[in-house]
């Protein structure tokens, strides 16, 4: 993303943390290496000379240059011109992007104290320097002339969209408001600055402490020896020697709970799971989401919106509210039903185990859908992991299946510098042999790392800039103890291979400007190349190089596949409706109009109510995400967007039966993908790269057979 772009600025103030100490350096200290380019290859970051004392310094000088560089483009004598303002402002801040880029990465990645304890002084930093360039009047104005007589300038289509979008920006930011409006403009982002950063803090902080603590190794029966063995550790690196400790995931659902046997142990699980960021103390989030959905309306309406999704979907390919709210309104009745009948198996399943559970509980879901999985497919998930052995996977799988219909290869480069021992990185080669790019790959879970999976690109490419594109992804897989391979699970598979989805969208942009490079498409359509790359996990040619025991080296039995791609409908009830809860959530929280958000001791009743309003309050299936710890849309970049997986989905769902009808896993293929929609970012409206690629508008009619939804 190019520092000036407003993706950053929601990056910022989401994200953005800074570190302890002030002033340039002492003179004893080394330059910092944010000051200068990088001399690495595809000016990757100079990770092992970067420390915390580092990032402040650069901040602050990357902040004064930029501002000098607009102050520059904004006061010159001449006239506009796209050259002296456009071209200007795609290539200011440079340093600012440099050091932001890094430290917004490693504050997810690998966080630590220095980070952490100075993020709400940087935040508002950071929206105050981003408010003092969208709100110039002066800048605000050239971008407006060049704007009003855009067709008139003989210019490229991707250059007239660039103006398009730098005027866009400026508006959406309140460049036409008045005095006061830009006044109060000013003092809310600055607010939603600290109140993100806060909100993250307090997730990740948390999630850390919330870790159960289990006395005994009995109660862990059900569990993997080596899942006994990690717990074990985990345990002794809290000093709580002979115990267990079983860490938690940002999501509602817990993966042990899909094995503990011991039932008590697994509703404490599910309900510390649940109660996360609501239960007072330090951590309670309540107060800090209902102030920023109240922020979030007033500055939607300052700049003439009903409310904040109005204000976001603007931009994205749903345009509306009222569309999403229609799509989602189909999408749930069925789904809701799905999970009931789903319910009812259960629980005639665990009646005839003899199990007296009356009506079956979230923290049993899990537990028995593994049984019943079992039973009607004959496997259960652990037999699969054994063939998923996780450098296979990656290297065997997720590379082979680019091999095969990009040509792409990959040569890892353990010379050059990472911020954490686990981190590995590769060179991406064309098929003719030139040079692409870096793919870094992040895969283990740590407490300095924040929950989930995500891609981050630390260089982007430009033509303009002459870059090329650094790219990382991260999945939070546990470690195995010290010695024993990392076993997948059929889900983490598939993680890894969407998230390579977005990597290569990173590494193939192919445009001149840093505004539109590789990921910087909407929202909702961002999920759609990524969701594709998921299907070569199961592609015949592509499984059959992965999916290999990893100890005697034969590859996964034929009918055991077959029951595992048999079983891919099977729970899409849960599936959907605990997604489709969270995202309903978050529409409801962010279609509020001023004065409408409740206070802090009635934000869990308003999240009753409104899972309740939309048909998808079933106790079974909690939200995938509650209010209190919703990462995505309090402290990342997904308000009034998180319905955009399925959005996507949409679009996924079609063009896999594209590949499918086309002969699948071909190079000409994978070209055809490439050209019409992955290298050209945001460089063109999302939807007719889509028409482009498909040949004509999206089918549904592929996702709700996909979701057992037709």
């Amino acid at each position: 993303m190019h520092p000036f772009s407003l993706a950053l600025i929601a990056a910022a103030v989401a994200l953005a943390t800074g570190c302890a100490g002030s002033g340039d350096p002492e003179p004893s200290m080394p330059e910092n290496p944010f000051f200068t380019e990088s001399p690495l290859p595809y000016k990757l970051p100079p990770f092992d000379e970067i420390e915390n004392d580092h990032y402040r310094p650069a901040f602050e000088r990357g902040m004064e240059e930029h501002l000098a560089e607009i102050a520059a483009i904004a006061g010159d004598a001449d006239a506009a011109t796209f050259e002296n303002t456009i071209l200007a402002l795609e290539r200011s801040g440079a340093l600012l992007d440099r050091v932001s880029r890094v430290f917004f990465s490693l504050a997810a990645a690998d966080t630590n104290d220095t980070i952490n304890e100075a993020r709400a002084e940087l935040a508002p930093k950071l929206a105050a320097h981003y408010d003092d360039i969208l709100l110039n009047a002066d800048l605000f104005a050239r971008v407006e002339t060049l704007h009003v007589n855009r067709e008139t300038l003989g210019l490229e289509a991707e250059a007239v969209r660039l103006i398009e979008r730098y005027r866009r920006n400026f508006v959406r930011a309140g460049a036409q408001l008045d005095a006061d409006g830009q006044a109060r403009m000013r003092e809310i982002n600055g607010e939603l600055a600290s109140l993100g950063a806060r909100f993250t803090q307090n997730v990740l902080d948390e999630v850390n402490a919330s870790a159960i603590v289990v006395d005994s190794e009995d109660a862990l029966a059900g569990l993997s020896e080596g899942e006994i063995a990690a717990a074990a550790e985990a345990a002794s690196a809290r000093d709580l020697e002979g115990q267990h400790v079983i860490a938690l995931l940002n999501t509602s659902g817990q993966p042990a709970l899909a094995s503990l046997e011991d039932r008590s142990l697994r509703e404490r699980i599910m309900r510390t799971s649940l109660a996360r960021g609501s239960r007072g103390g330090d951590y309670d989030n309540r107060d800090v989401i209902t102030r920023i959905a109240e922020l979030r309306a007033e500055r939607a309406s300052l700049l003439g919106y009903p409310h904040h999704a109005a204000y976001v979907l603007e931009e994205q390919t749903a345009q509306t509210a009222d569309a999403v709210n229609e799509r989602l309104a189909g999408l749930a009745p069925p789904a809701v039903e799905n999970a009931r009948r789903e319910a009812a198996d259960l629980e005639a399943l665990a009646a005839r185990l003899g199990d007296d559970l009356g009506e079956i509980a979230a923290w049993d879901w899990s537990y028995y859908t593994e049984k019943l999985r079992a039973e009607r497919y004959s496997f259960d998930a652990g037999e699969l992991r054994p063939y998923f052995e996780m450098n296979g996977v990656l290297e065997n799988g997720v590379f082979h299946a680019a091999t095969g219909l990009f040509g792409l290869r990959f040569e890892e480069r353990p010379d050059l510098p990472t911020y954490h021992p686990d981190v590995r990185i590769w060179e991406v080669f064309e098929e003719d042999g030139s040079p692409l790019g870096l793919f870094l790959g992040d895969f283990y879970a740590r407490p300095s790392k924040r929950g989930g999976a995500w891609m981050n690109a630390y260089v982007g490419q430009s033509g303009l800039l002459g870059t090329q594109p650094v790219v990382a992804n991260h999945l939070n897989v546990p470690k195995p103890p010290e010695g024993e391979p990392t076993l997948l699970t059929f889900d983490e598979v598939i993680t890894m291979f969407h998230e390579f989805g977005h990597a290569l969208h990173g590494l193939f942009s192919n445009v001149e400007y840093p505004t539109f490079a590789g990921t910087s498409v909407p929202r909702d359509f961002v999920e759609y190349p990524s969701q594709v790359n998921e299907m070569w996990a199961t592609w015949p040619e592509v499984l059959a190089n992965y999916a290999v025991h990893h100890e005697t080296g034969e590859p996964i039995p034929g009918e055991l596949l077959d029951r595992v791609l048999e079983s891919r409908t099977f729970n899409q009830g849960f599936a959907t409706t605990e997604y489709l809860a969270a995202t309903l959530l978050d529409l409801a929280w962010h279609q509020l109009a001023p004065g409408e958000a409740p206070d802090a001791e009635g934000a869990l009743a308003f999240e009753e109510a409104a899972l309740e309003a939309a048909g998808v309050a079933f106790a079974p299936v909690p939200p995938r995400y509650r209010t209190t710890y919703f990462s995505h849309v309090w402290g990342g970049g997904y308000s009034a967007g998180y319905y955009s997986y399925i959005w996507s989905e949409v679009l996924d769902a079609d063009s896999v039966e594209w590949f499918r009808e086309n002969g699948g896993l071909l190079r000409e293929n994978g070209d055809h993908f490439r050209a019409t929609l992955l290298s050209k970012g945001g460089s063109v409206e999302a939807m007719d790269l889509f028409r482009a690629f498909r040949g004509r508008d999206p089918d549904v009619e592929p996702l709700l057979r996909r979701r057992g939804l037709d």
